[in-house]
């Protein structure tokens, strides 16, 4: 869940909120990881209670309208975030071993990026996904903390930052975005799919989500501060995934060649991890919605062999294939509509899971949402739609005035 969470754009956000405002926001990437792990403690209680996922439970207790609503988006935020994370990897690559000129090198690496995992998701089972993961989360966690370490941060500076929690001087709109950007959003989801092809259910299975859901979102925690820490460090300036170049070239300036291969390794690790994960969930959740088209049972559905069914396996094709044409250019017209649609969503499922887990001949007695859970979730419900308002307003305001 980390692996998947932590992208190119939550590191580089944090490493320019560091750079820009200092290490005295680094308060906003923990309060930011526990608002995920509130929302996702949630989705997991729902399945372990119910025996459905979210997007199931959507549909019976909501209406068939949100079915609707999440396939659009699901398909907008694929071709979008597909054509993000193979742009990132194709910058990571091109950091590790250019071929020819950066920009060529950027676009032979996304593809060889894309279609290595569609190999690995294509013919790995589950476990060796697992596997794939760790190994990925491990690298991250040992190279981009080790940086963090070796370019020496004021502690008493970074303990004031993180247990006496200000914005400072303008520092809304960075706060703003090492809170919302830690995580993820639609993979949110994708915890339950992973959780069902671990078997777990009732009481024991909430509490085995919580325990590795915290040493997910504690690592997400600490990559947004590691990444906080980098950036106050360093002078950055710039945007998207090639900004990674940049701060590889300042951590060589201040920690020397070690610094710079440590960081590229984190950073390409961070990418390539997202792109596994999206590329192995993704298709969970398009699977599940042509399954609650045809009226499969969730029974039916779980018990089936998802990943090597035909819609699992086109929508991975399409995945990883499609937004390739991204690595030429962007498509404006797309990243509006997936800003949009993105604002809307985490409001959605903190407002669905106050509704859902909160009714006891729904979920039963013994899992629905403590006072304390409800209260962070009303939290995380006016945080988001409060910063979705904000993003919908700033994508609109241009077109509107125009």
């Amino acid at each position: 869940m980390a692996a998947t969470g932590v992208g190119a754009g939550d590191l580089l956000t944090a490493s320019l909120a560091g750079s820009k405002i200092g290490v005295g926001l680094a308060w906003a990437a923990v309060i930011g990881a526990l608002l995920k792990w509130t929302l996702n403690e949630g989705i997991a209680r729902w399945q372990m209670a119910t025996g459905t996922t979210m997007l199931e439970g959507w549909v019976h207790r909501l209406g068939a309208w949100v079915q609707w609503v999440f396939i659009v988006y699901l398909i907008i935020w694929s071709f979008s975030v597909g054509g993000a994370l193979v742009t990132a990897c194709g910058v990571a690559g091109t950091g590790l071993l250019p071929i020819g000129d950066p920009a060529t090198s950027k676009i032979v690496w996304g593809i060889i990026h894309s279609l290595v995992g569609l190999s690995l998701v294509w013919i790995g089972g589950f476990r060796v996904f697992e596997v794939l993961m760790s190994a990925c989360i491990g690298l991250m966690f040992v190279t981009v903390l080790l940086t963090a370490l070796l370019l020496g941060p004021d502690w008493n500076a970074l303990a004031r930052g993180l247990f006496f929690p200000a914005i400072p001087t303008g520092g809304v709109g960075w706060t703003l975005g090492v809170l919302g950007g830690v995580g993820g959003t639609v993979t949110l989801l994708s915890y339950g799919y992973w959780i069902r092809e671990t078997g777990r259910q009732g009481r024991e299975g909430v509490t085995s989500c919580r325990i590795d859901l915290a040493v997910g979102y504690t690592v997400t925690a600490l990559f947004g501060v590691a990444m906080i820490i980098i950036g106050s460090r360093v002078a950055l300036d710039g945007k998207g995934a090639s900004l990674a170049l940049i701060l590889s070239s300042q951590l060589e300036l201040a920690l020397g060649a070690p610094g710079k291969w440590a960081f590229l390794l984190g950073f390409w690790g961070a990418v390539f991890s997202s792109l596994l994960g999206v590329w192995q969930s993704d298709p969970y959740m398009f699977a599940n919605f042509l399954a609650l088209r045809k009226g499969v049972s969730p029974e039916a559905f779980q018990n089936s062999d998802i990943r090597r069914s035909t819609p699992y396996r086109v929508y991975l094709v399409g995945l990883a294939i499609v937004p390739l044409v991204l690595l030429w250019g962007s498509v404006a017209e797309v990243q509006l509509t997936y800003a949009v649609l993105g604002s809307f969503f985490l409001p959605l499922v903190a407002l669905t899971l106050l509704l859902m887990n909160n009714k006891t001949d729904w979920v039963g007695p013994g899992f629905k949402s403590h006072p304390v859970i409800n209260a962070i979730l009303v939290a995380t419900l006016l945080f988001f739609g409060y910063t979705g308002g904000k993003k919908i307003l700033a994508t609109l305001g241009p077109i509107l005035s125009g």
